[in-house]
């Protein structure tokens, strides 16, 4: 692999929104993986922004806006300039009594915004998504309300998450897209055959979300602790014959990143990282140290033969299982990678 020593080649570009080549995705400071100490959290965020991270995401829907309130913390305590670093918020899931909830209404979305900048404790965010489109509201009237919040100054860019190319399409003809954030990862590639090429099209920057897997490409996972956080254990992916599948890549991906003196992470996130500048991967840990390790593959490229060595040795027609996620488009492994799997298969036999 080539190990970058500019710090300007760490630099990647989300439209026109320029940012670390990583970012730290906070949500798991407040939800999802069991219980959070805030004093780890604080430290966790503080270790990003020390490696030269300065992209921080989060949502008011995670932990009910206890997220943005750890993220504002953080962010007023590092000692670093506020305008060096990039915050992105999301509208669009809420959390009620009945459960979570999908809203995006114009009349709704000024306060929305106004409230995550009260937590935030700032006066700007550099990149509002709309976390989900709302199946009641036109993708159009969302955004276009977004964007009145540019212009009066409160937001820099939009964004906006798992969308099917159609809407982004229809998000862009409206106001100027900057990301759009989707998950993908060496074990979840569906969005290469759809929303990676339309968006590429548009100019628009790629975030991926779990770019490590849940964790299963931290090789740090097995059988027994995958079912520790819910958003593993009520996945296809992590359940029976197909996480066993799954396992078998993760060991095969960890003895290619032994071979390169990477561990299993860094291979994981510079396999994205050398997909182009215009991708932005955003993973997620608690733990400090982690934070240090997933930062360090910033600073390394995968040559095109270690890419082809990569592909070969975990094959994307591997991985096996669905995904089950909140309010997404796209569930299901597509044909392409279906007929690879089935062509390995026929020729094990």
């Amino acid at each position: 692999m080539t190990f970058i020593e500019s710090a300007d080649t760490t630099i990647h570009h989300l439209g026109a929104l320029e940012t670390s080549a990583l970012g730290l995705g906070c949500m798991g400071l407040s939800q999802g993986y069991g219980p959070a100490d805030d004093g780890e959290s604080l430290s966790a965020i503080h270790a990003a922004l020390d490696s030269g991270i300065t992209m921080l995401d989060t949502a008011m829907s995670y932990g009910q806006g206890h997220n943005e309130e750890i993220v504002g913390r953080a962010v007023s305590t590092s000692g670093i300039a506020r305008d060096s670093l990039q915050i992105a918020t999301k509208l669009g899931i809420v959390r009620r009594e009945g459960g979570v909830q999908l809203d995006a209404h114009p009349s709704r979305i000024a306060a929305y915004c106004d409230a995550s900048l009260r937590r935030l404790g700032m006066e700007t965010i550099d990149l509002y998504y709309l976390h989900r489109v709302d199946p009641q509201v036109p993708i159009e009237e969302s955004i276009a309300a977004m964007a009145d919040l540019v212009a009066q100054g409160k937001v820099r860019h939009l964004g906006v998450s798992e969308v099917t190319p159609e809407e982004l399409r229809r998000a862009h003809a409206v106001h100027p897209i900057a990301a759009v954030q989707m998950e993908w990862s060496l074990m979840w590639r569906e969005p290469e055959l759809s929303i990676v090429p339309a968006a590429r099209d548009l100019g628009v920057g790629l975030v991926p979300y779990s770019p490590l897997g849940r964790g299963l490409l931290s090789g740090r996972i097995d059988a027994t602790t995958v079912a520790d956080s819910p958003f593993r254990a009520n996945d296809p992916r992590f359940n029976g014959d197909h996480l066993s599948a799954n396992l078998n890549q993760v060991e095969a991906l960890t003895h290619l990143a032994r071979s390169w003196d990477m561990t299993t992470a860094q291979v994981a996130l510079a396999w994205l990282l050398s997909q182009g500048d215009d991708v932005v991967p955003i993973p997620g840990t608690r733990r400090a140290d982690r934070v240090r390790e997933n930062a360090a593959a910033m600073s390394c490229r995968l040559t095109a033969e270690e890419l082809e060595m990569l592909n070969s040795a975990v094959p994307a027609g591997a991985w096996e299982g669905d995904r089950r996620s909140f309010a997404v488009p796209v569930t299901a492994r597509s044909t392409p990678h279906r007929d690879e799997r089935q062509a390995r298969d026929t020729d094990a036999r």
